[in-house]
């Protein structure tokens, strides 16, 4: 019996959207020195909308499942639905991940996040209210 869901072991086994965008609109990367997870997300914005999105990770199964989980989520989206993204939104959309591993799903939530801001910054665009200030967690 595993720990983890279908979900987890699927996305961990066939990450999605793996890879750079070299001429990406934001990059954002966080890491977790405790557990040693690096994660760095590339997004890429046309009209508004999250065009693609590619992730880099370095870490766990769970850290790797999270991250594909997560550009899956906001792919498509406009600016502010990503913006929304939550790590419980990622660990339902997984059907669930270990108590020890949700640490993983707030690093792909702030990789989002951080890339945005890093967009905002390029674009010279006001940077929306709930990214003010933005730090990625501390465990």
């Amino acid at each position: 019996m595993s720990l983890y869901t279908d979900k987890v072991m699927d996305h961990f086994e066939n990450p999605r959207n793996v890879g750079v965008i070299e001429d990406a609109d934001g990059i954002g990367e966080v890491g977790n020195p405790l557990c040693g997870d690096i994660m760095k997300m590339y997004i890429k914005v046309e009209d508004d909308r999250i065009k693609d999105v590619k992730f880099k990770t370095f870490g766990c199964g769970s850290a790797i499942a999270t991250s594909s989980m997560a550009t899956e989520l906001i792919k498509g989206k406009s600016l502010d639905e990503a913006l929304e993204l939550t790590n419980k939104a990622v660990v339902e959309a997984l059907d669930g991940l270990p108590a020890r591993k949700i640490h993983c799903s707030v690093l792909a939530e702030d990789a989002i996040k951080a890339a945005m801001v890093d967009y905002y910054n390029k674009s010279g665009r006001p940077m929306p209210e709930s990214l003010v200030g933005f730090e990625p967690h501390e465990d």
